[in-house]
């Protein structure tokens, strides 16, 4: 009898953690994203946006075929259209609310303005932040349908409208999932 209270204590208390466990997952949709070469490029990745509490949603992954030890501008675009060799049918950053292009976080930046990525000295650039300026599955900042791209220079958070992160080396429509 006492084995059995035992195993009962047991599997209830595993039962409460991952009921527990499921209640404080982030709620939500999620997107990703997969991350192809423009032409003459090698750069490729996967990214994951996953909501985290309130306004806030985390932008996770792996981009490789970088410059080496060098930054490259990250930013979400307009459009969801990779179709040109050379990214541009993805149009201009994505800005719904009609704000300068500026730094992450800063006070005023377009929506689609991303930190900068930091390649290792193997070209592989990993990454983890949260932003309050994009959203998943609803409202004027949803990113679902949109662009990414991975820009070959860093991001100088203040040239108009660009950031003068120069040439397009990766394009991705950024879907749900």
């Amino acid at each position: 009898m006492r084995k059995l209270n035992l195993l009962t204590a047991t599997a209830t208390a595993l039962t409460l953690a991952a009921c527990g466990a499921m209640t404080s997952a982030p709620s939500g949709p999620s997107a990703f994203a997969m991350l192809s070469p423009t032409t003459g490029n090698a750069t490729t990745g996967q990214v994951r946006f996953a909501p985290s509490g309130g306004d806030k949603v985390v932008v996770s992954g792996e981009v490789r075929g970088l410059k080496p030890n060098a930054e490259h501008g990250f930013h979400v675009h307009e459009k969801g259209d990779c179709s040109s060799g050379d990214g541009m049918s993805a149009g201009g950053h994505f800005n719904p609310a009609g704000a300068p292009h500026g730094r992450h976080g800063g006070a005023r930046h377009h929506a689609g303005d991303l930190p900068s990525l930091k390649a290792d000295a193997a070209g592989v650039a990993r990454f983890r932040f949260e932003s309050r300026s994009i959203g998943i599955g609803g409202g004027p900042a949803d990113i679902v349908g949109k662009g990414l791209i991975v820009h070959r220079d860093p991001d100088d958070y203040t040239t108009q409208p660009t950031g003068n992160a120069g040439p397009r080396l990766a394009c991705a429509v950024i879907a749900r999932g």
